[in-house]
């Protein structure tokens, strides 16, 4: 598959949000593996805001204790806040500067093996719901073409996410979010025991829970459980778990 048919079929997966079945934990975490996908980073994590001001990252790539400090940081300071705050993207290079314009979450990122990160804003006109964070191992900015890609990936997330709450009342998009918080490192968990039993990579692992949740119309966090609990594969028997509600129950 060429770049540009993998850019297509990202933007068809991000519109895919006005369907009955939507799994907010399963599209926020798709769209982080996308991005380190199409624009070469080492990782990148979804913040919203739920709701009010304050960010959360709901669905982080990964669940290391040194990428968790630098999520949980991120929340409240760096390019992540700024983004959101300003509707712009921002990253922690300011010329002129003699140190970091966020020290506590430079330091964060200097230990957790990363470089550079940049945030863009996730936007519609004049409401920003929150901001996509990329993080890289080497101290470059991105290009100018892959940041316009970046900014128009959490351009078309935003609409889809904004249109799934067209569609829902603002309570159960608010309980779908507090439960994505709840059930990430679940799935963070199942995802990193399915990669070492199967000797395949953390992205192929969560590709394979995702699938398996679609084909069998299930949630993606009871497919977590099942990995966890029973050590079921995606792909051989159905997990014995309840058929996907309207919200997920955990």
């Amino acid at each position: 598959m060429s770049r540009e048919q993998h850019i297509a079929r990202t933007f068809v997966e991000l519109a895919d949000t006005l369907v009955e079945d939507f799994d907010l934990i399963a599209f926020l975490q798709q769209m982080t593996v996308r991005c380190q996908e199409l624009l070469d980073v080492v990782d990148a994590a979804v913040f919203l805001s739920h709701p009010g001001p304050h960010l959360y990252s709901p669905a982080p790539c990964d669940p290391g204790p040194a990428l968790q400090r630098v999520l949980e940081t991120a929340c409240v300071q760096g390019p992540a806040v700024e983004a959101h705050r300003t509707a712009r993207a921002a990253d922690g290079h300011t010329p002129g500067d003699e140190g970091p314009r966020w020290p506590e979450f430079t330091a964060h990122l200097r230990q957790a093996g990363y470089a550079f990160a940049t945030a863009v804003p996730m936007r519609l006109r004049k409401e920003t719901i929150g901001s996509l964070l990329l993080l890289d191992s080497n101290e470059r900015p991105l290009t100018a073409d892959d940041l316009a890609l970046a900014q128009a990936l959490a351009d078309a997330a935003t609409i889809g996410l904004l249109h799934s709450r067209t569609i829902q009342q603002q309570d159960t998009v608010n309980e779908q979010l507090h439960t994505a918080l709840q059930s990430r490192i679940v799935i963070e968990q199942a995802k990193g025991l399915l990669a070492a039993r199967s000797n395949t990579t953390l992205n192929d692992a969560f590709e394979a829970m995702r699938r398996h949740a679609r084909q069998h119309r299930i949630l993606l966090s009871a497919v977590a459980r099942e990995v966890i609990d029973t050590g079921a594969v995606p792909g051989g028997r159905p997990p014995a778990v309840p058929p996907r509600q309207d919200t997920d129950a955990e």
